[in-house]
């Protein structure tokens, strides 16, 4: 079967590889629908190893580089291993990318995406959905509702990640609340707000693709900091209230301080981008202003409640979704659309098959 298959950095190549055996104990196996290409693919192809173990294999599932990719991803169960009793042949599900050791005490209190030797569909997995075929275990895997696509199911993985770091963040119905970067992650993070009942949600964002997206997503207002100031046009859009939550989803040193600024005092900073190099943040601002600082990573225990968020008609899955590609298309439309043609592309959907 046809496969997207990372080999090092810039070198992902579209490959034959072996076909998963039968599903063992615990696990499905399941036919992929469609897989979104994420920003942290991205960031794989240009700047990896990040996730990917490449010096030696990784530590609980003993995989190493070669890898296939991919993990935001909707498909079909087709085979179930023995012991698996909650999903059937036909079911649609969205996966989970989060696999744990099961033992340690991140994953015996209910927090498997920080176990000691967490592993990722797609970076560390014995198969990734960029493929027609993979086994995955059944913990991992969610049924969507009969309202939600399998196009739109391919989000549920991101969704769900921008749902914990709203939830992470404490934002409540009286907070105004900044997304900074208005990709992908940022449209989601700023529907999750919006859905979830925040005050004002407001975008920060350059590209004008993805302002125009912003707005379509429920922005009340959208900074553009290359023509504003955006430390005083934020104080003008929330009436000199400032921002309460601040969610940074773009990735870049520069984002990354803006984002800490324009968190007011006392507010709450969550960092949601993956930044291939050290940033900094203004510290004094920080100290002096005491302001609170977290990182949120992945959606893990909260993939049922995004679901059902996602049957929401103000999650806009239409304008997330700017193109559909074959598997073979990876590289030149989909990686290079993405990285060279952002105001041409939000979400980009791969067809294994």
């Amino acid at each position: 079967m046809k496969a997207a298959v990372w080999h090092g950095r810039r070198d992902v190549r579209i490959e034959n590889v072996n076909e998963p055996p039968p599903p063992p104990p615990g696990q499905l196996q399941v036919k992929v629908a469609w897989c979104g290409i994420c920003g942290t693919d991205l960031h794989e192809y240009v700047g990896g190893p990040l996730y990917i173990p490449l010096a030696r294999p990784h530590s609980l599932t003993g995989v190493q580089a070669p890898v296939t990719i991919g993990h935001e991803m909707s498909g079909e169960v087709i085979a179930v291993g023995e012991g698996v009793d909650n999903f059937k042949v036909g079911d649609r599900i969205a996966a989970c990318p989060i696999i744990g050791c099961h033992v340690c005490r991140w994953c015996r209190s209910n927090s498997m995406a920080q176990c000691d030797q967490v592993a990722f569909l797609g970076t560390s997995w014995t198969g990734g959905a960029l493929a027609e075929r993979l086994n995955l275990n059944a913990y991992q895997c969610f049924h969507l509702a009969d309202s939600i696509t399998d196009e739109v199911g391919a989000l549920v993985e991101p969704f769900s990640a921008t749902v914990r770091a709203v939830v992470q963040s404490g934002a409540t119905a009286g907070d105004n609340v900044a997304i900074v970067g208005a990709g992908p992650i940022g449209l989601m993070a700023l529907m999750a707000a919006r859905i979830r009942g925040a005050k004002r949600v407001v975008a920060i964002e350059v590209a004008e693709r993805r302002i125009q997206a912003a707005r379509l997503c429920g922005a009340d207002a959208v900074i553009d900091p290359s023509r504003q100031d955006p430390l005083k046009r934020a104080l003008e859009v929330t009436c000199g209230e400032g921002f309460d939550v601040v969610i940074e989803c773009a990735g870049l040193p520069s984002t990354i301080l803006m984002a800490g600024r324009l968190t007011r005092t006392r507010g709450r900073l969550v960092v949601m981008g993956v930044f291939e190099e050290p940033a900094a943040l203004d510290l004094t601002d920080i100290v002096f202003r005491e302001k609170i600082v977290s990182g949120s990573m992945s959606g893990y225990g909260l993939y049922d409640e995004t679901i059902q968020i996602m049957t929401d008609p103000r999650f806009r899955g239409d304008v997330l979704i700017s193109d559909r590609i074959a598997l073979d298309d990876l590289i030149g439309k989909g990686y290079h659309g993405l990285l060279h043609e952002k105001d041409q592309h939000v979400k980009i959907l791969v067809r294994p098959e």
